[in-house]
C-alpha cells in the first residue's frame, strides 16, 4: 500500500538575506510525505532562485504525475530536475532505510553580524575552529581587511571562503594584499573567486590561496580534474541531484583527491537533517557548510540540535495533493 501527500510552505527569512543581488524576503519549496507499507519518508524539494536550473512551479509541476506513478505501484522514474530528484531519493531513502539517522552536528560557524557575538561563538566551539565568511558583496578591500582582522583575532581559526564568481582579477589581486603568507594558509578554500574558472586557477596560483569548484561543477562541459591550487569541490545535493548522483560525483572527486564538502542551498531544517545525514554517512571526515539556519525565522517539521527558533508542523501547512 503507498500513499503521498505533497504541502507547500513559505519560511520567512532574515532581512539581509541577498542571492545574486536580489532580497530574498520568503524560502518557498515543497515537502513530500510518502507511505509503503507502512514507512514513512519525507523529502524537500525547494529550488533555490537564481542557482537552481527549475522554478518551483516547474519542480511541481513535474513531481505530482511522477508520485501519481509511484502510488500505483510503479518504481519512482528518473527526473532531470535536481531538487525534486534530490527531494524524492531522501524520501524513497527514509523508506528503505538506506539513508542512516545518524547526524553530522559539526558545522563551519557563518561569519556575520556583531563582530563581539562572533568571537565568543567561535571561541566557543570545542575543537578546532572552522568558520565561513561570505565575500565578494561589498568592496574587496574591505573583504580583505575583515578576513584578516578575523584570522588575527583568532589564531587557531580556519576559514572557508566564498565568492559566488564575484571579482575580477584585479579585485580578488587587491582582497589577497591584506592577508600574510601564514592567514592565506589559515584559509581553507575560497569557492569560485573570479568571473571564470581559468581567472580563479590563475589567482590560487599567484597567491597560494586554493580554491574550490562549486557553480563550475553544474555547468556543461566542465570535467573535474586534479589542478594545482583546487582543494576541494562544494556539493549541494539540491542543485545536484539525486542520492546517487551525489555519490558518482563524490566517488569521482574523492579518485582525483579533491575533498567534498556537503552544504547548504537554504533549504529548512528539514532539509538541513537530511543533508547532515546524508554527510555523516558518505563524508564521515568532512566538516558540512550547513549553519543557514539562522537565516530563517522558523523551523519545518524537524528541529534542528540546539535550535530555538519556532517549528512549524505539518499540520500547519497547505496540503496541494494527495493520493
Amino acid at each position: 500500500m503507498r500513499r503521498v501527500k505533497v504541502y507547500r510552505y513559505s519560511l520567512p527569512m532574515d532581512a539581509g538575506v541577498v542571492l545574486r543581488n536580489q532580497r530574498l524576503k520568503t524560502r518557498e519549496g515543497l515537502l513530500i510525505e510518502l507511505w509503503k507499507n507502512h514507512r514513512q519518508g519525507w523529502g524537500e524539494i525547494a529550488p533555490l532562485p537564481g542557482f537552481s536550473p527549475e522554478s518551483l512551479e516547474q519542480a511541481q509541476l513535474a513531481l505530482l504525475p511522477l508520485l501519481d506513478r509511484w502510488q500505483r505501484g510503479d518504481p519512482f522514474p528518473d527526473c532531470a530536475l535536481p531538487s525534486v530528484a534530490f527531494g524524492v531519493s531522501c524520501a524513497l531513502a527514509e523508506i528503505d532505510g538506506s539513508l542512516p539517522t545518524a547526524f553530522d552536528t559539526r558545522r563551519a560557524v557563518m561569519c556575520h553580524g556583531d563582530p563581539d557575538e562572533l568571537l565568543l561563538q567561535l571561541n566557543a566551539l570545542p575543537n578546532s575552529k572552522l568558520g565561513k565568511v561570505k565575500v565578494g558583496l561589498y568592496e574587496a578591500v574591505g573583504d580583505g581587511l575583515n578576513v584578516s582582522s578575523l584570522l588575527e583575532a583568532l589564531p587557531d581559526l580556519k576559514l572557508r571562503l566564498d565568492a559566488n564568481r564575484s571579482w575580477s582579477p584585479s579585485q580578488a589581486a587587491a582582497f589577497a594584499r591584506y592577508l600574510c603568507a601564514e592567514q592565506r594558509r589559515r584559509i581553507c578554500f575560497i569557492e569560485e573567486p573570479c568571473h571564470t574558472p581559468q581567472q580563479s586557477l590563475e589567482f590560487a596560483a599567484a597567491t597560494g590561496i586554493a580554491i574550490a569548484w562549486d557553480e563550475s561543477l553544474r555547468e556543461t562541459g566542465f570535467m573535474l580534474q586534479r589542478q594545482s591550487g583546487v582543494a576541494a569541490i562544494i556539493l549541494k545535493p539540491t542543485l545536484t541531484g539525486s542520492i546517487d548522483a551525489c555519490q558518482r560525483q563524490i566517488a569521482e572527486a574523492q579518485s582525483l583527491g579533491i575533498e567534498v564538502v556537503i552544504s547548504s542551498s537554504l533549504e529548512s531544517s528539514l532539509g538541513l537533517s537530511q543533508l547532515a545525514r546524508l554527510s555523516r554517512w558518505l563524508l564521515p571526515e568532512s566538516t558540512p557548510g550547513l549553519d543557514t539556519l539562522n537565516l530563517m525565522q522558523a523551523q519545518l517539521l524537524r528541529p534542528w540540535p540546539g535550535s530555538r527558533l519556532p517549528l512549524i508542523t505539518a499540520d500547519a501547512l497547505e496540503v496541494i495533493w494527495q493520493q
